[in-house]
């Protein structure tokens, strides 16, 4: 596969010269090159100099410094079918981010969990997998989902896994504050701390494919009267933000498990992955707080941030 890719490819040799060279037929050829686009070996990008796509990630670059990676799709496309085509742009992407022995953390969402099922077979030497911020909830442990989604992208990276068994919100700040003085739980922030990727989405109430934490159970009618009244339009990492990227004085922050906009700044590459224009001005307020060095993205979204700018 790596030889027919190399030929193809990098020498511009034919299907019927590669099938002569390889002893094989010009069928098999075809589906090994269909073989090494499907499991990430070979990647194709398709630059259009000077179409409005370039100009708004040139814009994004400029006002932000991130770069965008537009991802294209069809007018009039369902939710579910962008945040497909997002999900697989962003699980081609991450193995040419990852490097042996890193650690990546890794936010839970359904977002993430659709990079995870397209991310394709890759593996990385020593990688490790972090989960930032805990999924428990009053009614469910939240390990089942959270842990799918590590375990999808430590078996396409061949990586281990750290979990963070501990609630996405404490009921109370003070059991959170004791909480990360224990030396299990510091053991994991530690290990956040150390990352060298993130890899998160941008959450936000409203249309057709809802964010996890606002449907998942995870915040109760008091909940979400605190967060009208504090002015949040969405988060990351189940730490909300404004639409101004601020997140002080947030009172179900200081609840959150969550790695702080601060402390994910900290992290040296941070893939954001959001699909859906209803994120529109949520994504505007995690660029906002300096959390984004690299933004994956559907078209309609991208524009619609840009048209905030």
């Amino acid at each position: 596969m790596v030889r027919a890719a190399t030929m193809y490819y990098d020498q511009g040799a034919t299907m019927e010269l590669i099938a002569r060279r390889l002893g094989t037929s010009r069928s098999t050829v075809s589906r090994l090159l269909k073989r090494a686009r499907e499991t990430g070996l070979v990647e194709i990008n398709i630059h259009l100099p000077g179409s409005e796509t370039v100009g708004v990630a040139r814009r994004l670059a400029a006002r932000f410094g991130v770069q965008a990676h537009i991802v294209p799709v069809q007018r009039g496309a369902a939710e579910s079918e962008v945040l497909d085509q997002v999900s697989r742009a962003a699980g081609r992407l991450l193995p040419s981010l990852l490097e042996p022995g890193q650690t990546v953390g890794v936010a839970w969402g359904v977002t993430t969990a659709a990079v995870a099922r397209n991310t394709p077979p890759h593996p990385i030497p020593g990688l490790t997998l972090v989960q930032l911020n805990g999924s428990t909830t009053v009614a469910s442990s939240g390990l089942d989902y959270a842990g799918d989604i590590l375990s999808r992208l430590a078996a396409a990276f061949d990586a281990s896994v750290l979990a963070f068994p501990v609630p996405a919100f404490f009921d109370y700040k003070e059991t959170r504050q004791a909480m990360w003085r224990e030396r299990s739980v510091r053991r994991v922030l530690t290990a956040q701390a150390g990352a060298a990727l993130a890899l998160f989405s941008v959450g936000a109430p409203g249309g057709e494919v809802r964010s996890h934490v606002y449907v998942g159970g995870y915040l109760d009618t008091a909940d979400r009267a605190s967060l009208e009244r504090d002015g949040v339009v969405g988060d990351v990492c189940t730490v909300f933000l404004r639409a101004d990227g601020t997140f002080g004085g947030i009172e179900l922050n200081a609840r959150a498990s969550g790695p702080t906009p601060a402390l994910l700044a900290a992290i040296p590459r941070r893939v954001c992955v959001v699909a859906g224009r209803h994120k529109a001005v949520a994504t505007l307020a995690a660029l906002r707080a300096g959390v984004v060095t690299d933004l994956v993205v559907d078209e309609p979204t991208a524009g619609a941030i840009d048209a905030l700018l």
